[in-house]
C-alpha cells in the first residue's frame, strides 16, 4: 500500500510539471478563486464591525416621571439587568440630565437661558438600555409597559415614557441589514465554490484527455480505479496547496496597504491587524479550500470523463 502510495504520488508530480502549461491554469483560476473567496471573509469582517458600531448606537431610553423616587428608578433598572435579553443598563438622574444638558448647549445663550427661566429642573431621569440583539427591544419595551416594578405603590405608573416607537425603525433596519448580510455571503460563497469546481473541473479535463493513452495501458494491465484516478487527484491538490499558498502572500502587502484606509473608514476595524491576529484561521480556511477544489475537481474529471 505504501509502495502504491509512493508511485500516485510520483506519478501526479510528474504529471503536474510535465504539464506546465495546464497545472499553471489550473493554478491561475484557483488563486482567483481562493482570492475572492478571502477577500469575501474580509468583506464580512468589515461589515460586521460596521453593524456592531451601529449596534452600539441603537438603544431604547425610558423616562420616569418627575416625583419618581430614585430608589423606586433603581429597583427597575435591577429587574431589567436580570432580563437574559439586556446588555447594560444604565441610570441618569434628573441632575446628571441637566448637567449634560448645559455641557451641551454651553454655546448657545438662548437655550441656557431659557432652561434658567424654569426656575426648576425639566428634565426627567432615564434608563438607558442596550439589548445583547436588536430584536428584543420589542420584549423589553412590553416589559417596561407592564411589569409590577413601573408602577408606584398608589398604582401610578412611574415611566412617562419609552422611545422605542422612535427607534423602531432603524432598529428594524438593522435586523434587515444584519439578515441581508449574512445571506449575501453564504449564497456567494455558495456560488463561488461551485463555479470554480466547474472552472477546474474543466481546466483538469486537458490535463486527463492529454493522458488519455496512458490512461488506456494501465487499465489494460489491470491498473485500479484508485491508481488511475490517485496521480490525477494528487496533481489537482498540488495546484490548490500552490493557489492557496500564493493567495495567502497575497494578501499580506494587500491588507498591509489598505490597513490604514479601513481602519479610518470602519472605525476599529483594521485589515492588517485582522489578517495576522486571525492568520491561523484564515490560512486554514484558504487551505482547506484548496485542497478541496483541486481533489474533488480531479475526482470528478476522471470518473465522468474516463468512465474509469
Amino acid at each position: 500500500m505504501f509502495l502504491s502510495l509512493k508511485r500516485v504520488v510520483k506519478t501526479g508530480f510528474i504529471n503536474f510539471w510535465r504539464n506546465g502549461f495546464v497545472s499553471t491554469s489550473s493554478v491561475v483560476v484557483m488563486t482567483i478563486t481562493l482570492f475572492v473567496m478571502g477577500s469575501l471573509i474580509f468583506v464580512n469582517e468589515m461589515l460586521d464591525s460596521s453593524l456592531e458600531l451601529l449596534r452600539d448606537k441603537v438603544d431604547i431610553n425610558a423616562y420616569f416621571v418627575i416625583d419618581a423616587p430614585e430608589e423606586s428608578i433603581l429597583a427597575v433598572q435591577g429587574t431589567l439587568e436580570q432580563l437574559d435579553e439586556v446588555e447594560t443598563v444604565v441610570y441618569t438622574s434628573r441632575e446628571e440630565a441637566e448637567a449634560r444638558f448645559r455641557e451641551r448647549h454651553k454655546d448657545d445663550e438662548i437655550e441656557i437661558q431659557a432652561l434658567d427661566e424654569l426656575g426648576s429642573n425639566p428634565l426627567l431621569a432615564s434608563l438607558s438600555i442596550k439589548a445583547k440583539d436588536p430584536t428584543h427591544y420589542e420584549r423589553i419595551n412590553e416589559f417596561l409597559q407592564s411589569d409590577p416594578s413601573t408602577v408606584s405603590t398608589d398604582g401610578v405608573p412611574i415611566v412617562a415614557k419609552v422611545n422605542f416607537n422612535e427607534n423602531k425603525a432603524a432598529i428594524e433596519k438593522l435586523e434587515q441589514w444584519m439578515k441581508a448580510i449574512e445571506t449575501f455571503g453564504m449564497v456567494l460563497s455558495g456560488v463561488l465554490v461551485a463555479v470554480s469546481v466547474i472552472i477546474v473541473f474543466n481546466t483538469i479535463r486537458m490535463t486527463i484527455y492529454i493522458s488519455r493513452e496512458e490512461i488506456a495501458v494501465m487499465r489494460l494491465v489491470g491498473a485500479s480505479d484508485m491508481y488511475i484516478r490517485g496521480p490525477f487527484v494528487f496533481s489537482g491538490i498540488m495546484s490548490g496547496i500552490i493557489a492557496a499558498t500564493v493567495t495567502l502572500i497575497s494578501f499580506y502587502p494587500l491588507s498591509i496597504w489598505l490597513g490604514p484606509s479601513t481602519q479610518e473608514f470602519f472605525g476599529d476595524f483594521n485589515l492588517f491587524i485582522f489578517y495576522t491576529q486571525n492568520f491561523g484561521r484564515i490560512f486554514i480556511i484558504i487551505m482547506l479550500t484548496g485542497v478541496f477544489l483541486g481533489a474533488f475537481s480531479s475526482f470528478l474529471a476522471v470518473k465522468k470523463y474516463l468512465r474509469v
